[in-house]
């Protein structure tokens, strides 16, 4: 063979031997999971993306200096709504807090009109209007995968979720979500300056049956307060996916 075809030859092996390079690379890329469609997967069991569920929430402050007072709330969700009313204690019942989009809104018994919560105020609290109203962390929190690592034994995605806009109860949220049964098992809230605000872990006791499908949903969350020893707990029961009322969650109802 001569030189001149020998090279020729040599250089169809060599961008033969690259182009499967550049293929099992681009596999492998392809393969790689999706933080956006890890965190929206890991919202269904804590109520994000269905067209509607309603469920009870009884959150009990276990310890702390100042601690709160035990209650009992019914909510009411979908993609984009949520609401949330007192039912216990009896001081407080008929309360309702509204959350539209990023905007939230409280109302009580003998107020005239809701009245807007602001960022700030949606941090006040042990457990926190944030914490009882969000469900959709997809739709306000951008989502990169920094690693993978064990949560009390389960392989676990870790997230980071940086909020879109400053409407978002934190500002940042280090979230663990377990790989195999792709529910949020713990996470870490940040405030704007970067301080750990407080950290929670998950259980999924709960069992929801959705176009065909049956999954897991939230039945206890676990807040630890970063600053003090107040700890809280959420004790999710009564879970249904139901067709809401369209003015469910129309601020102009909402002392109704």
């Amino acid at each position: 063979m001569s030189d001149g075809k020998r090279d020729i030859t040599m250089k169809h092996i060599l961008a033969l031997i690259l182009g499967l390079l550049l293929l099992h690379t681009g596999t492998a890329r392809a393969a790689e999971p999706d933080a956006a469609e890890i965190l929206k997967a890991s919202d269904r069991s804590r109520g994000g993306g269905l067209p509607g569920i309603r469920w009870t929430v009884r959150i009990t402050p276990e310890s702390g200096v100042d601690k709160e007072p035990e209650r009992l709330l019914t909510l009411k969700a979908n993609a984009t709504a949520s609401l949330a009313e007192t039912r216990e204690p009896v001081r407080f019942k008929g309360s309702k807090l509204l959350q539209v989009d990023r905007n939230m809104w409280m109302s009580r018994p003998g107020l005239r009109k809701p009245i807007p919560i602001s960022p700030r105020q949606k941090l006040s609290g042990q457990a926190s209007q944030g914490d009882i109203a969000s469900t959709n962390y997809a739709v306000d929190y951008q989502g990169k995968l920094l690693r993978e690592e064990d949560v009390n034994g389960e392989a676990s995605y870790v997230l980071e979720l940086k909020a879109i806009n400053t409407f978002c109860t934190y500002d940042r949220i280090t979230y663990w979500v377990s790989k195999e049964r792709q529910v949020g098992v713990k996470a870490e809230f940040f405030s704007l300056s970067g301080k750990l605000l407080k950290s929670a872990t998950f259980e999924y006791g709960n069992q929801l049956t959705h176009e065909g499908k049956t999954f897991p949903f939230v039945s206890k969350m676990t807040i630890q307060d970063a600053l003090t020893p107040a700890r809280t707990t959420l004790e999710y029961a009564d879970v249904q996916v139901t067709e809401l009322a369209r003015g469910t969650f129309d601020v102009n109802r909402l002392g109704n």
